[in-house]
């Protein structure tokens, strides 16, 4: 016999508490995007390079953020550089690092393990879209006069970013969802976090999962929603 009592009122009144949470998991998300970018833009020219050495590095990058659980990224950076202390202490100390000591935070690990995996998916993005687009495009810019960086710069970016836009945007709704492996860790500041606190003094799971689950399909759905008018603000041409 089903005979759970719900209790709305008590999960409704730590609402602003978990909207404060979800506060920090947009934050979380943005700067991981932001750092995601940035080291996506720079494995994709080593791959592109014809470096062997700088590509076989991006390709490995790619190969693990994209092949292994966005968990087990996170654990590396909180668990995985915290055990190299017992490794490395020994040689820095030989070297005058005497206090050698590497440890990130939850907060640091969730950012770095997300911030990881966006750059290794985003590259992927970023080198399909440059593949996608013709050479002779740069050809005709060289054509008539330009530079290669005028060329790539004013002809061939607007295209690739017209192109890897909606797998961007997408990555930023995973950066948002992935937020939330950030209590194998304990992370207990985003929504996830304060979400599993509230539910392990007042054992409401549902109430509060539900509304911290509706909290993120609202996340998400703005992203969405805000990708698309500024898709079609930039891209209208």
């Amino acid at each position: 016999m089903f005979s759970y009592t719900f209790h709305w009122n008590q999960a409704l009144k730590a609402l602003p508490q978990m909207l404060d949470g979800a506060l920090v998991t947009l934050q979380v998300a943005l700067l991981s995007m932001v750092i995601g970018l940035a080291l996506a833009l720079a494995l994709t020219a080593c791959r592109l390079s014809g470096n062997r050495i700088l590509g076989g590095f991006a390709t490995a990058w790619v190969e693990i953020a994209r092949n292994t659980p966005a968990l087990f990224q996170i654990y590396m950076a909180h668990f995985g550089l915290g055990g190299l202390n017992i490794y490395l202490a020994p040689y820095m100390a030989q070297i005058g690092f005497n206090n050698f000591n590497i440890h990130l935070s939850p907060y640091m690990a969730l950012l770095v393990g997300i911030a990881f995996n966006n750059a290794g998916y985003l590259a992927e993005n970023f080198r399909g879209a440059l593949k996608a687009i013709p050479e002779t495009q740069t050809r005709a810019g060289r054509s008539l006069g330009m530079t290669s960086v005028q060329a790539f710069r004013y002809i061939v970016m607007p295209q690739m970013l017209r192109i890897a836009f909606l797998p961007v945007t997408n990555q930023m709704v995973w950066a948002i969802l992935m937020t939330s492996l950030g209590v194998t860790v304990g992370m207990n500041t985003d929504l996830a976090g304060i979400t599993q606190e509230l539910n392990a003094r007042s054992f409401r799971t549902f109430e509060f999962f539900a509304i911290a689950a509706v909290i993120y399909y609202l996340i998400a759905k703005a992203v969405t929603l805000g990708a698309r008018l500024l898709a079609a603000r930039m891209f209208r041409y």
